[in-house]
């Protein structure tokens, strides 16, 4: 369990954008980080194990840990880690031509769903080169147009991951892979308005059971526990990064009342939204 006096916010980073190559580099800093910017950890080689949320995992060579603004993480002691650390900010993804962004929705609007990716060989022979270009852009001097340079860069990777993400394992032109894929970029952006499954299923011409069986054979979670994902990773972000009352956050995500979602939100993170907002208030202080 995460402990108030051990959380700090993200450090901010120029132009909201960081690449850094880890080369067996000890991660031991002794707090919780609540996270502001995208992160994608490239791992080559790692040891130790990492807390996401209320999560724990073990941390394996040859993987992916996708960590997206609102959560939080920290690191066990001595952990070490060989590869790339990638960090960026919603306002440097607007530099990312607009034909990345399902990729990004897919990886990180409930990152949960991707946390960890396993990595072949061969991935780790595409990925390492564009990995290897983006940090040189990035250790190079300024020159006109570059962060765009970086950010196409970025969109090549991101469409990299996307495709080894769990949804894709058995080919993108699969039936199931494109109504998966038609359901996630539905929930981004109506789950402020819509939390029924059935409206999802009728939308894609479904029945509920059949949206639910598709989505648990593709995730290993249900419709219901998708939708009810992406409306916890929005809530928690408004409750970190933003200044709304729990009255009006509960109002924006359509729930009928704020004890409607304060049930809902601590029924999926076992806190109240009051507490969990709590944890920031002092946080630098």
């Amino acid at each position: 369990m995460l402990q108030i006096d051990t959380l700090i916010l993200d450090r901010e980073i120029k132009d909201s954008f960081q690449i850094s190559r880890l080369d067996h580099s000890i991660l031991n800093e002794g707090f919780s980080i609540s996270v502001t910017y995208n992160r994608v950890f490239i791992i080559h080689e790692g040891a130790g194990s990492v807390i996401i949320d209320d999560k724990e995992f073990e941390l394996q060579d040859k993987e992916i840990l996708l960590i997206s603004k609102g959560q939080m993480f920290s690191f066990s002691p001595q952990t070490k880690l060989s590869g790339f650390e990638i960090s960026f900010g919603d306002c440097f993804w607007e530099k990312a031509p607009a034909s990345a962004s399902n990729c990004k929705l897919l990886l990180f609007n409930d990152a949960a769903l991707h946390q960890r990716l396993s990595l072949h060989q061969n991935d780790f022979l595409e990925l390492d080169p564009i990995c290897e270009i983006v940090l040189k852009e990035y250790l190079s001097d300024d020159y006109p147009n570059k962060l765009d340079a970086m950010a196409a860069y970025l969109k090549i990777l991101m469409i990299k991951l996307a495709n080894l993400a769990p949804s894709f394992h058995e080919g993108i032109d699969d039936f199931d892979n494109q109504i998966f894929r038609k359901f996630l970029e539905l929930v981004s952006t109506e789950y402020h308005q819509m939390h029924d499954v059935l409206y999802y299923a009728e939308k894609l011409l479904l029945t509920p059971r059949k949206l639910s069986d598709i989505a648990k054979k593709k995730s290993g979670k249900g419709a219901k526990e998708i939708i009810a994902g992406q409306i916890i990773a929005e809530s928690k972000r408004l409750l970190q990064f933003s200044a709304k009352t729990i009255k009006e956050i509960a109002y924006e995500l359509s729930f009928s009342t704020p004890e409607q979602f304060s049930h809902f939100f601590k029924k999926h993170t076992n806190t109240s939204p009051l507490d969990y907002r709590k944890i920031f208030v002092n946080i630098g202080r």
